[in-house]
């Protein structure tokens, strides 16, 4: 996070000069409630966090859920929130960064190239990642500014993902539990 934060305030800055009325709102998980609070007081635009510490799961759960499905575009970093963010129907971009050691071998390692999970399902690369060496203000805020030029190119993948994953089906627990008896 505190490797990310800086990048991403900047970029966030930028894309806020061309875009005025735009609102920033950053959901945080309790263990790292603190941290975000912190390092979002250093950015150079207001950001609303969600802090879920305040309410009990379920209302903390509903109101991120409410958060991402009123969003235009997410800024995220690579995780199950790609999964969340697609289940709301939000464009997104995944960027993160890596220290200098891991950017030199973990792309030496990887059996894919990508590492999104809605570009893994649905075996594309409709999500812009900016990753490694690759993570810039400049890179971040391109993606973001392309992302807005046009949403729309996500929402297939989006809905292919949902699909794949089961969305509509049996309870995600009941699936993965079942999954499990069946491989014994």
């Amino acid at each position: 996070m505190a490797r990310m934060g800086p990048v991403f305030g900047e970029a966030l800055r930028d894309l806020a000069r061309t875009r005025p009325n735009m609102r920033m709102v950053v959901p945080a998980a309790p263990a790292v409630a603190d941290a975000v609070l912190d390092l979002v007081k250093t950015w150079p635009v207001e950001v609303t966090v969600i802090d879920s510490r305040s309410a009990d799961s379920d209302a903390a759960l509903a109101e991120k859920r409410a958060a991402f499905a009123a969003a235009d575009v997410a800024l995220a970093t690579s995780g199950t929130v790609a999964l969340e963010l697609a289940a709301a129907g939000t464009p997104m971009v995944s960027a993160f960064d890596l220290n200098w050691l891991s950017r030199v071998i973990i792309p030496r390692l990887l059996i894919t190239d990508t590492t999104c999970l809605v570009n893994l399902v649905t075996d594309s690369h409709v999500v812009p990642e900016v990753i490694g060496f690759d993570f810039t203000t400049a890179n971040v805020l391109a993606a973001m500014e392309g992302l807005l030029a046009d949403p729309s190119t996500q929402a297939t993948a989006m809905e292919k993902t949902m699909d794949l994953l089961g969305r509509g089906g049996e309870d995600p627990g009941l699936r993965a539990a079942r999954a499990v008896l069946n491989r014994m």
